[in-house]
């Protein structure tokens, strides 16, 4: 059941959200046209973005319809964690030390006061989960009834908990208060947890980050030091800075002046720091990062075709093994994580595979057809959705009918090349997708024993 205030307050706060999604939706692009969109400052900031479609939704073939759906979202815009809190705060200190200012696009550092908090949602985070409940709702009503509501679980991070609370809300106001689904499980995340990534001995991306923000800063450092002597400002600084662009700007709903001092190629360059963090950290180029998102994985099949979780990894198989916590029979799963956790799942299922590993020396090798890009894969309150599409005879693409799925992140509709059959629309039978999945299948093929080695 809703919060009493939330009923005053919630209805028209999201029927405004969906007015701005609605028009945002005309800025929406083809897969040519997403990887030569035009520039936008805050689809460069990686995994600091605000969410936003890389692509216009499209509804299945015709002939088929949707009969389940499988959401796993990232949570919220949220303020930055202690550790690059700490660090933006140095960066701050020094500028502010500066003797003197020669360039005036500096002046306002002077008397800047930096106020962000740790760790927590910031509003504008708490209303995107709104809208995404609201956006689920209007788009898959027809799979909602008052005995069968969206079944929500949660990682018990705070933030992520919080996003999963407000993807209800959102959910119930847009049905005008008639269906209200509830968080049910929230994973510990100092047990298995699907929902979060536990492999002990997987390494960081430091070693490639570094070596990218040693090639793409120093102009930079040069720049702010002669605008401010004295500041003595670091490689480290200039990223940190940047970092400060987003966390403000998703703090205060508008864009930061810490922005300005950072030009288009800047950010771009940034960006691609980002990218190689993910790649590196638990996406392809870290040979544990795959292993940590097959548990998510072979929950989604015991879903797709109603079986119960045959895992041996991360899965709680407490939790698992009851209908009341792990149910089979739900036409909406909708899950809250964080954004290593995607990514290891997008990598483990073989999605955004890339012709070569990125390199942490030149962000232009295969820059023109490289989907791994950080900010449409994992922004805050990103989305990955797996539909189960059932297609009859005679529909405009399956040769047989049965159970079909398609998946979509952030709105765009995945190739699935890793699916034998799979249609120019992306579609695959759900049988072939199982059997794509032997990586989480097999429990990472002796990956997972070596997360404890």
């Amino acid at each position: 059941m809703l919060p009493p205030m939330l009923r005053i307050f919630l209805l028209p706060v999201v029927y405004a959200l969906l007015a701005v999604s609605r028009t945002s939706a005309h800025n929406q692009f083809s897969l040519q046209e997403r990887l030569t969109r035009p520039y936008v400052l805050q689809q460069n900031w990686g995994a600091y973005s605000p969410y936003y479609p890389v692509a216009k939704y499209v509804a299945p073939p015709e002939g088929c319809k949707i009969t389940q759906i499988n959401i796993l979202q990232r949570h919220g815009a949220r303020y930055p964690t202690a550790g690059p809190g700490a660090a933006i705060a140095i960066a701050v200190n020094k500028l502010q030390n500066a003797s003197a200012y020669t360039d005036s696009s500096l002046n306002f550092i002077r008397n800047f006061t930096l106020d962000l908090g740790t760790n927590d949602l910031v509003l504008f985070g708490a209303a995107q989960s709104l809208a995404a409940g609201a956006e689920t709702y209007n788009r898959y009503k027809e799979l909602v009834s008052v005995g069968n509501l969206p079944f929500v679980r949660a990682s018990s991070s705070d933030r992520v908990v919080k996003s999963a609370l407000n993807w209800t809300y959102g959910f119930s106001a847009a049905s005008s208060l008639r269906f209200n689904p509830v968080l049910s499980v929230i994973l510990d995340e100092n047990a298995n947890d699907t929902l979060h990534n536990s492999c002990g001995a997987i390494s960081s991306s430091d070693n490639q980050t570094d070596t990218w923000i040693a090639i793409y800063t120093p102009s930079i450092v040069q720049r702010l030091n002669n605008a401010a002597p004295g500041a003595n400002l670091s490689s480290n600084d200039v990223f940190n800075l940047m970092t400060l662009c987003a966390f403000e700007s998703v703090a205060t709903e508008s864009i930061s002046d810490w922005c300005g001092l950072f030009d288009e190629d800047e950010w771009k360059a940034f960006e691609y720091e980002m990218d190689l963090d993910k790649y590196y950290g638990t996406g392809y180029g870290q040979p544990l990062g795959p292993v940590e998102g097959i548990g998510y994985i072979n929950e989604l099949i015991a879903r797709l075709t109603s079986s119960p979780v045959n895992d041996t990894t991360q899965t709680n198989s407490t939790l698992d093994r009851s209908p009341v916590t792990f149910p089979l029979d739900r036409t909406i799963y909708a899950d809250f994580s964080h954004d290593n956790q995607l990514i290891a799942i997008y990598t483990a299922m073989g999605l955004f595979k890339q012709p070569r590993a990125l390199d942490p020396t030149n962000s232009n090798v295969d820059s023109t057809n490289r989907t791994w890009i950080t900010s449409q894969l994992v922004p805050f309150s990103a989305r990955m959705v797996v539909e189960k599409i059932q297609c009859g005879i005679g529909s405009s693409r399956p040769d047989e009918d049965g159970d079909y799925i398609r998946i979509l992140v952030n709105d765009a509709v995945q190739s699935l090349d890793f699916c034998a059959g799979v249609s120019k629309e992306g579609i695959c039978r759900v049988s072939e997708f199982v059997e794509s999945q032997s990586y989480a299948t097999n429990g990472g093929n002796g990956d997972w024993q070596k997360c404890f080695e």
